[in-house]
């Protein structure tokens, strides 16, 4: 048997594992009861709640009845092999983690279980403080996954919102008033910086009111000059300008019965905002150009990333039309200001980009998800949705690290990632790696087609070869790992 160090303090009080719970539960399955017995004080010293299996029928049975955090997988199991185990195990509980643990690792058997699903591969003997740091990382992330379904099922229950992605007390708040004021037909005004989420509140509220089945037209009023904009709100008759070749109805009409979502409404033009008043208050416009008058029945939800009400005090912006459209204000938090709701939001972010780009299922490695959860985020949850896509276009396995994260997010050069796991790395090795990562996102972003990357590249196709046999780059079966 493997010499396996224990803690010393037996009659100690078990501590709760970092970042979980005394529930948090943990199946190991191994034929050596030595090692099974050894594993259950350890990680019962820990806290976790420990059950063991000799083999994997036995295993499987367990499953079958209960619920785990984490499996501890022996390779050489009689019967069936681990890798033979791995999965059945997968095929039941695809997002449960399992750890490989082997005293006869290869290669070989390390890449066929990370492909098959593995959290990790430990080699017996092992080092304790190391397993406990796998094994919490792994519990760590297996309950925000649970917890972020959890928490879509509730919202999606309680609210009908299926996007957004929040636990938090500030958060909670907002999903309240969210649901409070749908129903109603009161003009929302939402505030909030930049990449907040503020469309998807405002689509929130359209989904959960009477106009769910009437369309839902949301346009950035700061993207357009003012005659421009208001053509495209209001329409225009032929000839109403020398490029109005023929009469073009605008998003009132459009979104009559509805709602009119208005993004930067800050931005308009005292002239642009005089006429939004006139709709407001009589549910009538004309077109541009236009002598008859159109009546709409529209809800109007207007969202910006400034202080309206400072704009006011410039002269900005319009204190009366400012009245109409504050008549109910949701306030979006930066996401610095909910960094519980980080996890959560990464977690969603990798499952919907994983399954954009045809990828199995992609994790964060503990020190990836402790930096994005210290980053205080200016771009709030649009820079981060941005930085996992990449992490997950540049990831080559399941679990996507730090060095994959932007330096200015980790505080680190791409160069410092890589002296971090090999400090003796010299130009060459520094070069090859950008080289290596470059070629892989192309290759992602090709399907893994080498005559398309070539072609993009604008190298020969024996070229590209040649450099994927160099740096040891391994070909994915096209639309998926």
């Amino acid at each position: 048997m493997p010499e396996v160090d224990l803690p010393l303090n037996l009659a100690g009080s078990a501590q709760p594992p970092a970042g979980g719970t005394t529930t948090s539960s943990i199946l190991v399955i191994d034929d050596e009861v030595g090692i099974r017995e050894s594993l259950e004080v350890l990680l019962s010293l820990e806290g976790y709640t420990v059950r063991t299996a000799a083999d994997g029928d036995q295993g499987l049975r367990i499953l079958e009845l209960e619920n785990f955090d984490l499996v501890l997988l022996d390779l050489a199991l009689p019967g069936q092999s681990g890798l033979e185990l791995l999965p059945q195990i997968k095929d039941r509980q695809p997002e449960l983690p399992v750890i490989m643990i082997t005293a006869y690792g290869t290669v070989d058997n390390v890449v066929e279980a990370i492909r098959s699903g593995a959290e990790n591969f430990v080699q017996k003997p092992w080092d304790n403080e190391k397993l406990m740091a796998d094994i919490r990382s792994a519990v760590a992330r297996h309950r925000a996954e649970e917890e972020n379904l959890q928490l879509k099922r509730t919202l999606k229950q309680r609210y009908n919102f299926s996007n957004i992605v929040g636990k938090s007390e500030i958060m909670l708040r907002v999903f309240d008033l969210v649901a409070q004021v749908a129903p109603s037909r009161s003009t929302v005004l939402i505030q909030g910086e930049s990449g907040t989420g503020k469309e998807l509140i405002a689509k929130a509220i359209h989904a959960n009111s009477p106009r769910r089945d009437k369309p839902f037209v949301p346009i950035n009023t700061g993207a357009m000059p003012s005659e421009l904009l208001e053509s495209t709100l209001f329409g225009h008759v032929k000839g109403a300008f020398t490029s109005a070749v023929a009469s073009k109805k605008g998003l009132f009409e459009v979104a009559n019965g509805g709602t009119l979502f208005m993004d930067e409404i800050a931005t308009m033009g005292l002239d642009t905002q005089s006429k939004i008043l006139r709709v407001l208050q009589d549910k009538r416009f004309m077109h541009l150009g236009g002598i008859q008058e159109i009546q709409v029945d529209v809800r109007i939800i207007a969202a910006t990333n400034t202080d309206l009400r400072q704009a006011v005090r410039d002269g900005r912006f319009r204190e009366d039309l400012y009245y109409r459209l504050n008549v109910i204000t949701v306030d979006l938090p930066p996401l610095r200001a909910r960094r519980e709701d980080i996890p959560l939001l990464a977690q969603h972010f990798l499952d919907f980009y994983a399954s954009e780009n045809d990828l199995s299922p992609r994790k964060l490695s503990a020190d990836a998800l402790r930096a994005l959860v210290d980053y205080d985020w200016p771009g709030n949850v649009r820079e981060l949705e941005n930085c996992i896509e990449r992490g997950v276009v540049l990831s080559s396995g399941p679990i996507i690290g730090s060095d994959l994260l932007p330096g200015h997010i980790t505080g680190r050069s791409f160069q410092d990632a890589l002296l971090e796991h090999n400090p003796n790395a010299s130009l060459f090795d520094i070069l090859e790696d950008i080289e290596r990562r470059i070629i892989i996102e192309k290759l992602e972003r090709c399907n893994w087609n080498q005559t398309d990357a070539a072609e993009q590249f604008r190298i020969p196709l024996s070229t590209l070869n040649q450099k994927i046999k160099r740096l040891n780059i391994e070909i994915k079966k096209k639309g998926k790992e």
